[in-house]
């Protein structure tokens, strides 16, 4: 009898065994089919009532806080640089003489015009000329009534350029043709396609990073210096009227 028993025990015993293995077992290979997938939420719910402390809690409010921290000091310098990029250095009424463009020359469509603002209204040969866009010439010569704008595009006409992401200075020089070339003064300027443009911050000449316009083609092995071909921001055949920026002995 107990020898009976015992057998009895000893089946038992085999067979919870066999049971605790089978389902072992399955476990490992559903976790192996699933990837752990199951594993991993049976696993998130018990921790859940306990989970994120006081401690974590406060873990992950200061990284919060940093990253907040972090993305704002970025957005505050991404808009000063596109500010000095796009030329919103505020120019109040008395700094500016407003003007239409009353003609251009048929024979230099792209490199003068024309406007209805001469001497008598503070007009000066040498000012910057600005419009819609951004830069647009300078004051070549002037008359009582009228004045004259020679383009960045005029052959020869040569300013100050400078592209911030590059940090590359240049100078910016009329064609003829509606893009203007930049030649760079270093041999490597580091300049890419899409880059912005702007006046000089070193020129005596212009204001300072007054929107040109933005790079469209590259060449750095041009000898002697690399060169790019710049998109106007302020298309000359759109202008119908510009500002004229007054000198600082006349503001």
């Amino acid at each position: 009898m107990i020898k009976a028993r015992g057998k009895i025990g000893f089946h038992s015993f085999l067979r919870s065994r066999f049971w605790a293995i089978f389902f072992l077992v399955s476990l490992l290979i559903g976790i192996r089919w699933t990837k752990g997938a199951g594993y991993l939420d049976f696993y998130s719910i018990l921790l859940k009532p306990i989970l994120p402390g006081t401690a974590q809690k406060e873990w992950i409010m200061e990284g919060l806080n940093t990253e907040r921290n972090i993305l704002i000091k970025l957005l505050e310098e991404d808009n000063n640089r596109l500010r000095r990029a796009l030329s919103l250095k505020e120019f109040n009424s008395e700094q500016r003489i407003s003007a239409a463009v009353i003609s251009r020359s048929s024979r230099n469509w792209w490199k003068q015009l024309e406007i209805n603002k001469g001497s008598k209204n503070g007009i000066l040969k040498g000012q910057t000329v600005i419009g819609p866009g951004g830069l647009v010439g300078l004051i070549d010569s002037v008359t009582p009534l009228t004045a004259r704008v020679r383009l960045l595009t005029d052959p020869g006409h040569k300013v100050g350029a400078w592209i911030d992401r590059a940090k590359s200075h240049g100078i910016l020089t009329g064609m003829g043709t509606d893009r203007p070339k930049l030649i760079f003064l270093n041999k490597n300027s580091l300049a890419e396609i899409g880059d912005i443009v702007t006046t000089s911050p070193a020129s005596s000449l212009l204001p300072p990073n007054l929107t040109i316009g933005i790079v469209k083609f590259v060449n750095e092995k041009a000898l002697p210096s690399p060169y790019a071909i710049v998109q106007l921001t302020a298309s000359p055949g759109a202008i119908d009227w510009i500002q004229v920026l007054k000198n600082d002995d006349q503001k």
